[in-house]
Parts: C-alpha cells; sequence; structure tokens
C-alpha cells in the first residue's frame, strides 16, 4: 500500500494501524475529486486488508482541510445533478468496518469539517480549529452535516455553528464534543495512532465492526428495537470464537489474540452501515 511522496494522499503502516494523511499542504489539503478517489481507494483497500485493524487520519501541513477547492466551484452556477454525484458516496467512511480515528491537526473547514464527523472519534491540538463556512459561501448544510452535528453536539448548538458558520477553537471544540481528546505536548497524529493501537491490540475486530454497526442502526430508531437487535446480536456473538478468546485471556492475565476480519472481496460503494 506504499505510495509515492507526491500522492494527495500518503498511507503508512504502523504495526496494525493504517494512517492516510491527506497531502495537499500548500493548498490547506483543499478537497479535490482526485483527492477523494485516492482516499476512498485506501480506505476500502484497508476494509478487507486483514494487517489493518484500525485507520487514522490526519493531514500535511499546517491545516486539516479547508473544504472544497474553490476552483473547483468557481463554475458552480452552471452545475447539474451529475456534476454533483459521485461515483461513490460522499460518506463512504461511514461504512468502513474498522474504526477510524481523525487527527485534527488544523482547520477543518466546510467540507473538511463534514469529514471529520464521519470518523468514529476525533483528536485535536491546539491548533484544531472547525467551521462550518457554508453560509458565508452561499452554500446550505451539505452531505449529511445536517444529520451528523445534531446528534454530536445538539440541536442549538449545530443551528449556531452552521447559520453562523464562525469559528470553533480547540477548547470550545472539546468542550461541546465535536473533538473526543485534546492532546498537548505531543503530536496529534501520534497521540491517535497510539490509542488505534491500543484499539488494535485488545479489542476483537468482529465486536468494533459490530458496535459501529450498532450505533449507527440505533441512532435514529426507539429504545426498544435497539435492546432486541443486541440480544440476538449477543446470542450470537456467544457462538464465536471472539468471546472464548476474550475472557480465556482476561482470566490468565494476558493480551487476547483475537482473529482479523474476514476480507468480504465486496468493494464499498454506500457510505451507510448495513
Amino acid at each position: 500500500m506504499a505510495r509515492p511522496a507526491d500522492a494527495l494522499v500518503l498511507a503508512e503502516h504502523r504495526g496494525r494501524v493504517l494512517l492516510l494523511t491527506l497531502n495537499r499542504p500548500a493548498k490547506l489539503n483543499a478537497w479535490t475529486s482526485d483527492l477523494e478517489d485516492q482516499y476512498f481507494d485506501l480506505l476500502t483497500a484497508a476494509d478487507d486488508d486483514p494487517r489493518v485493524w484500525a485507520i487514522v487520519v490526519t493531514s500535511a501541513g499546517r491545516g486539516f482541510c479547508s473544504g472544497a477547492d474553490l476552483g473547483d466551484l468557481k463554475d458552480a452556477a452552471g452545475a447539474n445533478p451529475q456534476d454533483v454525484l459521485r461515483p461513490r458516496p460522499r460518506d463512504l467512511p461511514l461504512g468502513v468496518r474498522k474504526p477510524i480515528i481523525g487527527a485534527i491537526n488544523g482547520v477543518a473547514a466546510g467540507l473538511g469539517m463534514v469529514e471529520a464527523l464521519y470518523f468514529d472519534v476525533r483528536f485535536g491540538g491546539p491548533g484544531t480549529r472547525f467551521t462550518t463556512a457554508f453560509a458565508r459561501r452561499g452554500l446550505i448544510a451539505e452531505y449529511g452535516i445536517s444529520w451528523l452535528l445534531p446528534r454530536l453536539i445538539g440541536p442549538s448548538r449545530a443551528a449556531d455553528l452552521l447559520l453562523s458558520s464562525r469559528m470553533v477553537d480547540a477548547n470550545e471544540a472539546f468542550r461541546i464534543g465535536l473533538l473526543d481528546h485534546m492532546v498537548s505536548g505531543q503530536d496529534v497524529a501520534d497521540a491517535a495512532v497510539e490509542y488505534a493501537t491500543d484499539l488494535a491490540t485488545h479489542c476483537s475486530a468482529q465486536s468494533m465492526a459490530t458496535i459501529k454497526r450498532q450505533l449507527w442502526r440505533d441512532a435514529a430508531g426507539p429504545y426498544d428495537a435497539a435492546v432486541a437487535r443486541a440480544d440476538q446480536v449477543m446470542l450470537e456473538s456467544f457462538h464465536g470464537r471472539d468471546v472464548l478468546e476474550g475472557v480465556a485471556s482476561h482470566l490468565e492475565k494476558r493480551a487476547p489474540k483475537f482473529p482479523a476480519l474476514p476480507a468480504t472481496g465486496v468493494r464499498l460503494r454506500t457510505g451507510w452501515p448495513v
């Protein structure tokens, strides 16, 4: 999975963790179709790669992602539905079975902020900042952010950030739940890789994939339906080898030896977990 240094997305294996780095630092990693294609190709390959148990996404330079490349938007007034459609949905990261940890090492704006919301867990540091940006560009709440953001930080805070497009600094982002971990005195990507390595070392790959699917399936449904589904999945899990190994390793006070997720051979085409 090695890629040349001038690739739009760099890939580096760190043990069981795959570190992906958006690599347009001169443009603050502004999003383009070519960058998206490389990023999605790498995510899709990682989802089927038994060597990869968790994924960390960060960016080169001083910004995480400044949003869509404005050069691509200059002719937006003449856009039609075919111009908006992409071969794969923008929320494809949501369909990846393995944990995706974001290392937000600078400004995440517009589409860059949406991409950050697709991560399962977000790390940031003193230089991390967020802005929805859309209202200040004459745009609307794009790519599902109007669904994702209220569930993360609450309806009125989401309205505040979407309507004002104001910049949110790292401290506020951590306080309201945009960031899950604040890092000081350490590189944000390194901290995220340490966390991802802990997941990859001590947690069942199958459990994590199932929990990700549960979180999304149960987000908008009734509580009793979530409990009923959990009861069924729990019974199924009792017949799997991961439970036996998880219990045995705990009783024997050793690190577990869980199996990797099996490859599906199916290319990711949808972002919504099924």
